[in-house]
């Protein structure tokens, strides 16, 4: 008898009454009746797994091999269905060879600073110089839906940074949601993404899993929490900001650093101080091209399963095929001569076209497109978290 709350399956290693063909054949049907009950009792169970669970009441010898329960799987219909896959088309870069070529940019997991709250750091860094370009305190405490910086905050950060630096080429990020799809096999460009895709910056996401790859980022992290965090305490969120501002400048002019020769970044590389590409928020419209956006979806392919009503979804929007694309597998393309997505059922026999949604310049500058196109603009007292951030925003005017 198996001791208690384990399963006694002993019994399983019988050879009579065996199915006389297919996969299985020559084991125990109660071996072959465990193994569907293990299987639909938990769908996410592979062969694999299930070879592992009976294994430990059973010898290795008395078992099936993983390959045999997976074809008895695949057999009897128990298979998990399939995801058809596509990635993102993906730069390979070279290393940065000037300053502002790339930049790296990552947010710090939250922290709780007395009288701020609860904060979470989004911190930019130049690849090549190692200047210190920005540390935003981003405020995800409560009165907000998730402790998750969103789009609009990483735009205010990245609008502040490019206001004093200038636009990068390249933007190296993880696989964060914010930046990446993470949700789907098949994922489909962010709005951030989009964004700065518009603005002619690269999106370079990290591997998954490959944290050496994010050294720099993570080294920063430590720097910022050591030189202005760690014990100490500030009246307020303004407090904070600016006392990481006033430290940014002692960190790049006057802290010596290992990657630099010993020497402080903008003192080993003066050329940082200078815009590569000139940015100014007000003219942030001027500077997106939604053909570039366009032309990166045209080497995209993406799959998709139709809901209920004959719909999928690309991004935060919906597109309506109609009842007869109900449930089926959806394989899409994207047209730039057109600007329309393109729908194929997988043998052929459907297909439709429909325009791209929500890639006007208006869409893509999000909150910042009212700033720059109305003479007045009053925020309501007492200031959201949401409100500081454009006011923030407009300060750069």
């Amino acid at each position: 008898m198996a001791p208690r709350g384990q399963k006694d399956l002993s019994h399983l290693t019988s050879v009579r009454e065996r199915p006389a063909t297919g996969m299985l054949s020559t084991f125990a049907p109660p071996l072959i009746t465990t193994i569907c009950t293990l299987r639909e009792a938990h769908p996410g169970w592979g062969a694999l797994t299930l070879r592992t669970e009976l294994a430990q009441e059973l010898p290795a010898d008395a078992l099936p091999s993983r390959s045999t329960i997976a074809r008895y799987l695949a057999q009897e219909g128990l298979t998990r269905e399939y995801e058809r896959h596509q990635a993102l088309p993906t730069p390979t870069p070279p290393s940065a060879q000037a300053a502002h070529e790339q930049w790296e940019l990552d947010a710090q997991g939250y922290v709780h600073v007395p009288q701020v709250g609860v904060i979470a750091l989004i911190n930019l860094v130049d690849r090549f110089s190692k200047v210190k370009l920005m540390s935003y305190p981003c405020w995800v405490g409560a009165g907000r839906a998730s402790r998750h910086s969103t789009t609009a905050d990483y735009q205010l950060v990245l609008r502040l940074t490019a206001h004093r630096w200038g636009l990068c080429d390249r933007l190296y990020v993880d696989r964060d949601s914010i930046f990446y799809d993470n949700g789907s096999p098949s994922p489909f460009p962010t709005h951030l993404h989009t964004w700065l895709l518009a603005l002619d910056v690269e999106l370079v996401i990290g591997p998954a899993h490959v944290p050496t790859q994010r050294a720099m980022i993570e080294r920063t992290h430590q720097t910022w929490t050591a030189q202005v965090l760690t014990g100490q305490e500030y009246a307020n969120w303004e407090a904070l900001y600016l006392a990481l501002d006033h430290r940014r400048d002692f960190l790049n002019e006057q802290l010596p650093c290992a990657s630099t020769d010993n020497q402080p970044p903008l003192v080993a590389h003066p050329e940082a101080r200078q815009p590569r590409r000139q940015y100014r928020p007000e003219c942030e419209a001027q500077l997106l091209d939604p053909q570039r956006v366009m032309t990166y979806l045209a080497q995209g392919r993406w799959f998709r399963k139709a809901s209920n009503v004959g719909a999928v979804s690309l991004g935060d929007e919906c597109y309506s095929l109609g009842p007869a694309w109900r449930k089926r597998e959806v394989e899409i393309t994207f047209n730039p001569s057109t600007q329309q997505f393109v729908f194929y059922a997988p043998q052929g026999e459907l297909h439709a076209c429909h325009p791209i949604q929500e890639l006007s310049k208006e869409a893509l500058m999000g909150e910042l497109e009212p700033l720059v196109t109305l003479h007045h603009f009053q925020l309501m007292l007492p200031l959201t978290w949401d409100e500081w951030r454009v006011s923030r925003l407009c300060e750069t005017f």
